[in-house]
């Protein structure tokens, strides 16, 4: 069982809200307080939700009513803020600094540390000793996990996959042999790492054959991976997600596929097979990206996009097929002008006498 240590069955899991006082959770933060310091901190809470010992956040004037008749107890706001007898965490930046006020206040939940005896481990792994294996867990041979990395129930790691420091593997996840996740990685419940690319060759008949899927899947640092995600193994050498790519839920990553550093890609969407997405890109939701392609870095891709063709670095794009931003929107003012057209269109007809021989043909496209 490599060096980790087995424990009793888990019957308690660690800690998940810390109560802090507000001048202390400030120090953490690196932020200046005004009001009450002393006050404790027990929970986080919307404006509309929280209670006196809770800490929200405002994120500009925009929301003075709600602060105005919120109950909360402590409050991130803006540095132009008027915190008036409240306690209050000054901020640049107040979602960002709630966001790690948040971390601190209600770290996630962890197993106990060490390798519970309900999973099944092969001897030939090497899993550090601060490392925490929950039940129903089964690791392959030379599976190695790194330092304080949380792998949770009901995960199946194949031979060969290597997992870095401080990474999250949450339940039900399968992370198919050889595969590679670097440090901080945070893989949500149900996603697939690995499993085959889809690939056929046609025979002379118009039979499909299968192509052997021998790739891998490699993930870089401080990537995110959301619930019943795809990320499908090259066919020979592998499919890349640099370091801090986010992956929301439901999204398909075809095989040979290289997402750069820093991509973003919201849910339902799906990239085809051998299609590299630049750095710092962002594809928002149900879009789809067609094979063998290039999405430039720093570009945008509006919900619901079909990309057929490269787009270049830097480039807003929408609809499907995909176009450049103005001229959607350009596209998408003539289409609700349509209608009316459509019925001076008719007018002239009826004028020049062409109603009754055309309009037999093609119907009565934009009649009342």
């Amino acid at each position: 069982m490599g060096d980790g240590e087995q424990h009793e069955p888990m019957n308690a899991v660690a800690e998940t809200r810390r109560t802090m006082r507000a001048d202390a959770l400030a120090r953490e933060l690196g932020l200046e307080l005004s009001g009450d310091g002393s006050l404790e901190i027990t929970g986080v809470a919307s404006l509309s939700d929280a209670g006196p010992t809770d800490l929200s956040f405002c994120r500009d004037a925009s929301h003075g009513e709600a602060l105005e008749a919120s109950k909360a107890g402590a409050v991130v706001l803006p540095l132009d803020a008027e915190p008036g007898p409240r306690t209050a965490i000054l901020s640049t930046n107040p979602a960002l600094d709630f966001a790690r006020a948040v971390a601190l206040l209600c770290p996630p939940l962890r197993p106990m540390v060490g390798i519970d005896p309900r999973a099944l481990v092969d001897a030939d792994c090497q899993i550090h000793p601060t490392a925490c294996i929950a039940a129903g867990v089964s690791i392959g041979r030379g599976v190695r996990i790194g330092a304080r990395s949380v792998v949770h129930p009901n995960v199946t790691l194949y031979p060969g996959v290597v997992i870095g420091a401080d990474c999250t593997i949450h339940a039900g996840v399968v992370i198919r042999e050889v595969c590679e996740l670097g440090d901080r990685v945070i893989v949500q419940p149900g996603a697939v790492i690995g499993g085959d690319g889809f690939g056929h060759v046609m025979d002379e008949s118009g039979a499909l054959h299968r192509v052997p899927q021998v790739g891998r899947v490699v993930i870089g640092d401080d990537v995110e991976i959301g619930a019943n995600t795809t990320v499908d193994r090259a066919t020979l050498s592998r499919t890349l997600l640099r370091d801090r790519v986010k992956l929301d839920n439901l999204i398909q990553i075809g095989h040979n596929s290289e997402l750069e550093e820093d991509v973003v890609i919201a849910a339902q969407s799906g990239i085809s097979g051998s299609t590299r997405v630049g750095r710092g890109a962002i594809l928002m939701a149900q879009t789809g990206v067609s094979d063998h392609l290039e999405i430039g870095r720093r570009t945008f891709v509006g919900a619901r996009a079909g990309v057929m063709r490269d787009v270049a670095d830097h480039a807003r794009v929408y609809g499907s097929p995909h176009m450049e931003e103005r001229s959607w929107h350009r596209a998408m003012a003539a289409l609700k002008r349509l209608p009316g057209l459509f019925k001076r269109v008719r007018a002239i007809e009826r004028r020049l006498g062409l109603r009754g021989r055309d309009s037999k043909q093609g119907g009565e496209a934009g009649d009342d």
